[in-house]
C-alpha cells in the first residue's frame, strides 16, 4: 500500500488551499483571543502545528458557540474544528481520538440545599447551560425532572444564572471556579457530573488517509508530551491529557 505524500495529504485534508480552522471561544480552557485579537490557546496551537506539518497557511473561522463551529465543519466550510465528542454531533463529522478531558460541574448559591450532583435532577430545580454545548447535549439526555434553561452561550451561563435567580448553573469546571472566586455567595458542588472528551474533527467526506493522518497527529501530540506542555504554557489547571484511543460514549 502506497503512503500518500505530504502534498497529497495536504490536499486531502485541505482541498481548498489553506487549512480552514473553526475555533470555538465558548470554552476558555481551550481557546481565547490574544491581545491582538488573534486565536490563542491549545486549539490554536494545535492548528498551527498541524498546518506546519502539512506546509499550509491557516484561514481562521472564529465562533462564540460550539454548535456554530460544528455546523461550519459539517458544511465543509472549515477543514478542522475542535469539539467535545458527543453522539448527536457524529453525523457529518469524523472525530479524532480525544486529546483533552475536561470536567463539567454544577454551581449553586451558598444557601442552596443541594450538596451533591445526584440531587440536582429534581422538578423544582432549573439548570442553566450554554445552548448547543456538549453540556447541554448531555443534560438534555440525562435530566428527567429538572428544567433546562439555555443561556445564549457557555460564557453567558453564570450571568443568566444570577439574573434569573436560577437554582443551578452547569458548565466547564474551571470557568465556574473562576466565576465563584469573583462572585459572592456561590459555590460549586463537589466532583463532576460529566467528563468532556475534546477531540479534533473534520468533515466526514474527507478521505480515509486524511482521517488516519489526523488520528495519528492527535495520538502523537499526546504521547510526545506536547499537550501536557501546552497546559503549562497556557497555565491551564484541572484538565487532563486524554488516554490513548477513543472513549466510550456516555
Amino acid at each position: 500500500m502506497n503512503t500518500p505524500s505530504a502534498a497529497s495529504l495536504a490536499h486531502q485534508l485541505a482541498p481548498h488551499g489553506p487549512l480552514r480552522v473553526a475555533i470555538n471561544l465558548g470554552n476558555p480552557v481551550l481557546a481565547r483571543l490574544d491581545t491582538a485579537g488573534g486565536p490563542s490557546g491549545i486549539s490554536a496551537d494545535l492548528s498551527r502545528k498541524l498546518a506546519a506539518q502539512l506546509g499550509l497557511g491557516i484561514d481562521w473561522r472564529i465562533f462564540k458557540k460550539a454548535d456554530e463551529s460544528v455546523q461550519c465543519v459539517r458544511a465543509d466550510e472549515a477543514d478542522i474544528g475542535f469539539f467535545a465528542i458527543d453522539p448527536l454531533r457524529g453525523e457529518g463529522l469524523h472525530f479524532s481520538p480525544p486529546y483533552v478531558q475536561i470536567e463539567g460541574a454544577y454551581m449553586v448559591r451558598n444557601d442552596s440545599l443541594l450538596q451533591s450532583n445526584d440531587e440536582v435532577d429534581q422538578a423544582h430545580n432549573r439548570v442553566t447551560v450554554g445552548a448547543g454545548s456538549a453540556y447541554d447535549l448531555f443534560l438534555t439526555r440525562h435530566l428527567k425532572n429538572a428544567t433546562i434553561v439555555r443561556a445564549p452561550s457557555s460564557p453567558a451561563v453564570v450571568n443568566v444564572f444570577m439574573a434569573q435567580q436560577l437554582e443551578v448553573a452547569a458548565g466547564v469546571k474551571q470557568q465556574l471556579e473562576a466565576d465563584a472566586q469573583r462572585l459572592p455567595g456561590v459555590r460549586l458542588l463537589l466532583g463532576r457530573f460529566m467528563v468532556i472528551h475534546q477531540a479534533m474533527g473534520m468533515p466526514a467526506q474527507r478521505s480515509e488517509p486524511a482521517q488516519q493522518f489526523l488520528n495519528s497527529f492527535v495520538e502523537d501530540v499526546k504521547q510526545s508530551g506536547w499537550v501536557a506542555q501546552a497546559f503549562v504554557r497556557h497555565q491551564i489547571q484541572g484538565a487532563a491529557v486524554a488516554p490513548p484511543g477513543y472513549p466510550a460514549h456516555d
